[in-house]
């Protein structure tokens, strides 16, 4: 794959990411900044659900979309948390909602419980965005991701994302392959999210090449495939302006 060309595409892919407890109106507005360039526009902004209306008012440019965690970063069992920030989210103005599901609960045999609350959230969006976070580096085993990403599909979710980014193992092609091949089985209209760890053009190609061959050429468009990261942007920029270090000549 040409880089200059997956770096454009992995651009109009990326959602844009900040999630650290400290931030704030600040740190929002760069954020949003940040989010359209020369070289084109990333496809969402992902923040904390009290920054949703923040984010709505600082982004500039219509194309790009606002999405905001819910029962974010620990998927507790918690019908009654999950609607509260849900209903947040979109009372601001929120245009999807990354989900956690709640691995742990359905690790530990609450699978029809893990199923309701995903359903529960997908009703509440309604047309909105739900993107499932499955954690697929705690849950580890193959046989879990595919049964957790299934469970997902079932409860409404619209897109299938890996990690919160906040554990010691985020997003792996081995388990991209396990979700993207689901999602092809299934044979319905689900999304995918790589998300935490990737911050190369190389990284990212990788995930592209992948839903190519699995899900055909054209398939990873915004609609379809995002890319959840912060520093990956900077990559992509550098890629862009021919001042990455792949890019410079020795001397």
């Amino acid at each position: 794959m040409d880089r200059i060309a997956a770096a454009k595409r992995a651009l109009s892919l990326l959602d844009l990411t900040s999630l650290e407890s400290k931030d704030d109106d600040a740190s929002t507005e760069r954020l949003c900044l940040r989010a359209s360039n020369p070289e084109g526009h990333v496809a969402a902004v992902c923040v904390w659900p009290r920054l949703v209306k923040q984010a709505k008012s600082f982004l500039k440019n219509p194309a790009i979309k606002v999405a905001a965690v819910a029962v974010f970063p620990d998927g507790a069992l918690d019908r009654g948390r999950m609607e509260a920030e849900t209903k947040t989210i979109l009372h601001y103005g929120g245009d999807e909602v990354d989900l956690v599901f709640p691995w742990q609960g359905f690790h530990d045999g609450k699978q029809d419980e893990a199923i309701a609350q995903v359903a529960g959230c997908k009703a509440i969006c309604g047309s909105k965005k739900l993107k499932v976070i499955l954690e697929t580096g705690e849950l580890k085993e193959p046989r879990l991701i595919e049964a957790a990403g299934l469970a997902a599909i079932t409860g409404g979710a619209d897109f299938l994302k890996t990690s919160t980014g906040k554990t010691s193992v985020s997003a792996t092609p081995e388990a991209a392959e396990i979700l993207l091949t689901l999602i092809r089985k299934s044979g319905k209209p689900v999304g995918f999210k790589a998300s935490g760890g990737i911050r190369t053009l190389d990284q990212a190609i990788v995930y592209l090449d992948m839903a190519d061959r699995i899900m055909g050429p054209g398939w990873a468009s915004p609609t379809n495939f995002r890319f959840g990261a912060s520093s990956l942007l900077d990559a992509l920029l550098a890629e862009l302006r021919g001042t990455s270090v792949a890019n410079k000549k020795d001397g």
